[in-house]
Parts: structure tokens; sequence; C-alpha cells
């Protein structure tokens, strides 16, 4: 008697639907902790980057303005501009005093030895800094400070102001502000333009700037006499540009920042003895101001009274600058030299792929070679499937075709859908149906292994078909008594959506070049679980498929490797697969790849110091696997992250051509591959795109499985939606 549930109860889920649900669960936030990782490594590139270079290009952007809306006053007065009151004011430097100002630092070579050089002596400075600048070099700032020295603003990024808007300009400020307080727990009231000079200069663009700062309290400083030292033209020049005419005051430009200044190191000293000569004092901006301003002078301006302590947040946000900034500046080094290491890998694995897989080809193709007397018993295919009733009877219909004699073992793994149902109905035969309870692919694998009647045993997926021939071409390698496995040549069947041309480049380029290569290096890590033969008897010695690692083909492939058995690739062997038809099911189906292959990987380790057959697939295998498919994949963003780094802050054009260069490599690697395979290259139209967007998603599927790896999830088999378009009555694509 069957029962019925009651109304209004809901159905208890499954332990399939449990699973799914835990697993789900656990993978959220692994994928969020994915994307925060590579978010914060955005981030850094990003902040590196600003700190480094102007976006929009470092250089004036006008040529020249009116100057109407300058009042006269400041057009000829003194270089020291305020707006106490909201007035427009300008302060001169006293008569035989020297305000000695630098510009565009702190430089970490030339900042130290001009501060060395005035301690010495006993000037005080007023150096007017890079945020950008700050933020990389802070200790440097705070020595300045702790010197007497004042500090005065410089924008961020040093960029022309003149043109920008006020949100910017503020910006500009406020970032400066930030880095100063993070580094010297100071604010500061001072102000100089970059491309500035004297008061005469201002038009009408930059006045507005003026205008805008001093509303916030700023003092903006210009200069009366310029050395010139960036031209580098000699000591004496240098001296003699920056000397002032007649005994007059001066505010008096030096750099210590922005390019060679061995120069200007050398002149420092000789003008400040031939000012003192001439009766000269040096002080700073304020101090200047407090000489002209008594009151101002009374009321506490002196050597460093721009300067305001950095409080609250200020003085938090300013450190969390400058601690982002150190990361930056110690992240962006260590990836260059990453990014040279993966440059070096990615194009030896082109190069070797290339040469392995020529070798390859010419070896198992010419005319002589065999691998014995030809294999005519029959052998078992084994078909695992779990819900496939849009896939099942064409798999069933394709093996049904072969020309090799062979028994069918359908392992239903607990479907749901009727798959066995209608694997029965199709009264093919030589067919075999098997029910058993829900246990996992690795479980139905097993069952089929001891039912087999056979020696030699084929195992596809549900959703696979094969072309009448692939079966003999399969197990031909058996000849051979020490072949004890034997990976086939999958192929994508479903590659008329863009989804599906990407897959198909890549099963074409990547997986088959690499199997070419992993052949002659004996070293083959993964029989595909589309396609490939094994030995019972070598199978029932390794302890049969295992449910240890989600990658059970890679787990039986090493498993064999360590056992002494050889695994070839056979290339005729052809089997058509549906790959996954949405980014969803693709990352889902990429995901389990990923942690499956480091599962094995990791359950295999005692291979790197075993002897004999397992010492030699641990200490060649095993590292190239590494290599290849996880260290290098893992870190190979890195190409495309600098390249954008380097299109935006550096040289677009080199960029853009080191990336088409690298392209170009791997569209050469790609058309050697699909030539082999005899495959259309129109699908190489997509390869541009695929690199652009399919390749990104693969990176972060491998990022995700590592976090997950680290954190120590688990994974079940999981099931992918078909659709059953591979293997119709037109048969495989592909096959004439």
């Amino acid at each position: 008697m069957t029962t019925t549930p009651s109304r209004g109860r809901r159905r208890a889920p499954t332990r399939i639907e449990r699973a799914a649900g835990k697993a789900a669960a656990l993978q959220k936030p692994r994928v969020i902790l994915a994307l925060l990782l590579l978010l914060a490594l955005t981030s850094v590139m990003l902040l590196d980057g600003y700190l480094r270079a102007e976006v929009g290009g470092d250089q004036r952007v006008r040529t020249g303005a009116g100057a109407g809306d300058v009042p006269d006053d400041v057009l000829d007065g003194g270089p020291i501009l305020t707006f106490r009151g909201g007035q427009a004011t300008t302060v001169s430097v006293p008569d035989k005093t020297i305000a000695l100002t630098f510009d565009d630092g702190p430089d970490p070579t030339w900042t130290p030895q001009v501060l060395e050089i005035l301690e010495e002596y006993d000037v005080p400075a007023t150096f007017f800094v890079l945020g950008s600048m700050v933020a990389r070099h802070p200790d440097i700032v705070a020595d300045m400070v702790e010197q007497g020295n004042e500090i005065g603003l410089h924008t961020f990024t040093h960029v022309d102001l003149s043109y920008q808007s006020e949100a910017r300009v503020n910006r500009e400020m406020q970032q400066t502000q930030l880095a100063l307080a993070g580094a010297a727990g100071i604010t500061t009231t001072l102000f100089r333009a970059p491309y500035s000079s004297k008061t005469d200069a201002i038009d009408n663009y930059s006045w507005q700037v003026y205008e805008q700062l001093g509303e916030q309290g700023y003092t903006s400083v210009f200069i009366d006499t310029d050395s010139e030292d960036w031209k580098r033209p000699g000591v004496s020049k240098i001296v003699e540009w920056a000397t002032p005419e007649d005994g007059e005051g001066a505010s008096v430009l030096f750099h210590d920042a922005g390019g060679e200044r061995s120069q200007t190191i050398e002149a420092l000293p000789k003008y400040i003895e031939k000012m003192r000569a001439k009766g000269y004092t040096f002080t700073t901006v304020s101090g200047a101001m407090g000489q002209q301003a008594p009151g101002a002078a009374a009321a506490g301006a002196g050597s460093q009274a721009a300067h305001r302590p950095a409080t609250g947040a200020t003085l938090y946000e300013g450190r969390a600058l400058v601690a982002a900034v150190a990361v930056a500046e110690w992240t962006v080094p260590t990836l260059s030299v990453g990014l040279a290491v993966v440059g070096v890998a990615v194009l030896g694995r082109f190069g070797m792929m290339l040469i392995l897989a020529r070798r390859h080809h010419r070896q198992r193709n010419r005319r002589r070679f065999g691998w014995g007397p030809p294999v005519t018993g029959p052998v078992s295919v084994i078909v695992p499937a779990y819900n496939e009733k849009e896939c099942i009877a064409n798999t069933l219909n394709s093996l049904a075709a072969s020309t090799h004699p062979i028994e069918i073992i359908v392992v239903d793994d607990g479907s749901t859908d009727g798959t066995a149902d209608i694997a029965e109905s199709l009264g093919l035969p030589n067919v075999r149906v098997i029910r058993q309870a829900n246990a996992g692919k690795p479980a139905a694998l097993n069952n089929g292994v001891r039912s087999a009647s056979y020696d030699i045993v084929v195992m596809m997926d549900g959703d696979t078909v094969f072309e009448p021939d692939t079966v003999r071409q399969l197990v031909q390698p058996f000849a051979d008594p020490g072949v004890g496995a034997v990976a086939g040549n999958a192929k994508v069947g479903n590659r008329n959506t863009v989804i599906g041309a990407w897959q198909h480049i890549e099963y074409v380029m990547g997986f088959n070049l690499d199997r070419r290569m992993y052949d002659l290096l004996r070293c083959m890590p993964t029989i595909p679980g589309a396609i490939g033969a094994f030995r019972r008897e070598a199978v029932l010695q390794a302890g049969g498929m295992s449910e240890d690692t989600l990658a059970e083909d890679t787990d039986i492939t090493i498993a064999l490797h360590r056992a002494g058995w050889r695994v070839v690739y056979q290339e005729h062997a052809r089997a058509w697969t549906e790959a996954p038809g949405s980014l969803k099911q693709l990352w889902s189906q990429r995901y389990r790849w990923s942690y499956g292959t480091m599962q094995a990987l990791w359950k295999h380790r005692k291979a790197l110091t075993d002897k004999g057959p397992s010492g030699r697939f641990g200490r060649v295998g095993l590292p190239l696997v590494v290599i290849f498919q996880i260290v290098t994949p893992v870190f190979a963003p890195l190409i495309d992250v600098f390249t954008v780094y380097s299109m935006v802050f550096v040289d677009f054009r080199a960029a853009l051509l080191a990336w088409l260069a690298v392209l170009g490599v791997q569209l050469l690697c790609a058309a050697y591959a699909f030539r082999l395979d005899r495959e259309k290259y129109r699908y190489l139209l997509m390869m541009p795109l695929q690199q652009l967007a399919y390749r990104q998603m693969m990176y972060l599927v491998l990022i995700h499985s590592c976090v997950t790896a680290l954190t120590g999830g688990r994974l079940r088999w999981q099931k992918l939606k078909r659709t059953g378009e591979v293997g119709t009555p037109a048969g495989p694509p592909g096959v004439s």
C-alpha cells in the first residue's frame, strides 16, 4: 500500500537536497571572501598607481589666460597671499631675509641630504610636499618637522588645479592633509600650487582656486627668486639665480625631488654661505610673516606657526592611509617579481607544449607506430547516471553503433527523473541497468567495475556521446601490457554559443595539448571523466574510485601512476560532451574540478619522497601540475592587473602592445592545437573575448577553490543541468 502525505504537510528534503543546501550555504561566504581578496588586490594596485602618477597626465593644461579678475595689488604684491577677513592681502619677505623653500618632496635620496645640510648650517626651510610622496616616505616628513622646518601642501598628485573642479581641488588638499597627519601628526595652512611662480603670473583660472582655498584658511605661497635648479644649469648658475638683488628679501625656490638633484645638493651649502656673507638670515614662510606682522608674531607666529596638531578622525584616517600605502609599497614590488616569474612560467609552458605536442603527434601518427597486436576483445563500458533523462538515450544510442564489441553497464545512482526506465525502454542489446541508492559518482563507477564482465573498462559520463570508432581507438594502447589507463579526446559538442565556443577553445588548446605533453613526460595527471579506459585489475588494485576527493578521475589516475602503470593519451578516440551552458553551471563545474584537483594532489603528496614509480611521478608530475594548474593560474591575473595598471598609470601604448604580444603567442599555440585536432579555425575569432572575460572567471574560480581549501570546506558531487542537444540524430558536431 502506498501512503500519501497529508495536505498542507511539506515533503522532507532528501539527503542530497540537504547536502546541496549545506554546500550552498557554505560556499556563498567563500565566494564573497574570494571576491574580497580580488578587490583588495585591485585596491592596492589602484592606490599605488595613484601615488605614482597623476591620472590624465602630469602637465600644465592651460597656455595662458587673462588676469582681469585678479586685484592689481595682488599682481604687484609680495609672494605670500592670505585672505584674512575675506580680503586678499599679500605679504613680502623682509629685506636681508631668505624664506628658503623646497618643492616636490620628500624624496628618499635627495631630501635627507638637504635636511643634513640645513641641520649642519642651522637653517630652517619650508618644504611644500606632495601628499603621494608623504604617504610613501612618512619618516622623512617626521624628521623635517622635528628638525624645525615648516611644511606646506603642494597637492597630492602634482596636478595643475587651474582647470580642476572644486571637488577635485578639495580632494587634493584633503588627501595631502591626511597623509601629513599620518606621517607627522600635523596639518598645515600653507599651500603652493604646482607650476606657480610669482604673483604677477596669476590669471583668472588660477585666481579662482586661490580664492577657494583662501576661504578655507589657506595661505598661498609664491616665489620672488627661482634657482631653476630643475634645469641642472650647473652649481654656479643655481647659486647666482637664487640670489636676490640689492639686499631685498625673497621667497627662494629649490627642489628636493622630482628628478636628479645632485647639483642642488652641491649648490645649497655654497648658497647659504654666500647669503650669510651678504648679511642675510634664513627663516620659514611663517617666520617671514611674523616679522612683517608683529601682531601675528605676538599671537604665536613662529617658524612653524602654520602647523596644527592633527586630532580625531583626521589623525586616525591619516595613519590608516600611511599604513595602506606601506602595504601597497610592499605588495606591488612583490607582485612585480611574481609577474616576472609567472610570465616566464607561462611562456615556458607554451614553448614546452608546442615542442612536446608536435613530437607526440609525429610519434603517434607515423606509419610504423603501433601499440602491439590489435585489441579486438570485448570491453565493458560503464555509464554512471544521475538524472540524465535528457541525455541518456543519445549516449546509449551512440554506444550501440560502436564498431568494437562492448557491454554497456548503466549504473543509475538514485535518479528521480526516470533515467533508468528510459535506458531500459530503449531495448538496446548488451545493455544492463543497475539501480542503486544515491551514493555519488565514485560509488556508481565502483559498482560498474565490480559488475563488469571484461578486463578492460571504459568510463564515460551520461551526457557524452561516442563516435562509432571511439571505443576501438581508445582500447588499442592496452596492447602494451604496461599501459594501465588511456585518456581519450573530449570534445565540446554544444560549441555554437559564446560560452560553448570559449570552452571548445579551452578543451582543444589547454586540455589536449597538455595531455600530449604529459603523455611524453609519463605523468598524465587526469583521465577525463567523459572518456577514459582502464585495466580492471589496475582499478581494483588501487582500491577503486575513491570518494576522498571531488576529482575521482584525477585521484585514480595518480594512484595508477604511483602503482607503476603507464597512462597515455589517445587523440583519435573522440567523445562529444555537453559543456555547461551558463556561467553559473560553468562556475560550479570548474570549482569542483579545481578543488578536487587540489584535494588529489594533497592526498598523494607523499609521492614526493617515495621511491620507484611513485617517486618519479611525485618529483615530476606533482610539481608540474602544481605549477601549471594551480600556482601559475592563481598568479596569472597579475598579467591582466599589471596590464590595466600600466595602461592607466604608465604607458598605454606599450602596455597594449605587450598584451597583444601575449595574445599572439596564445593564438599561435591555439592555432597549432586546432591543426592537430583538425578543428575549424573560425572559433579562434572568439579568443580575444575569451581572454577578456572567460579567463577572468576561471581565475576567480581557482581563487575560490584555494579559499575553500584553506578554510577546510568540502563539496559533494554536483549535478549540472543538461539539455541533451549533443548527439541528436544529426550526429556529433564535426563528424563527417
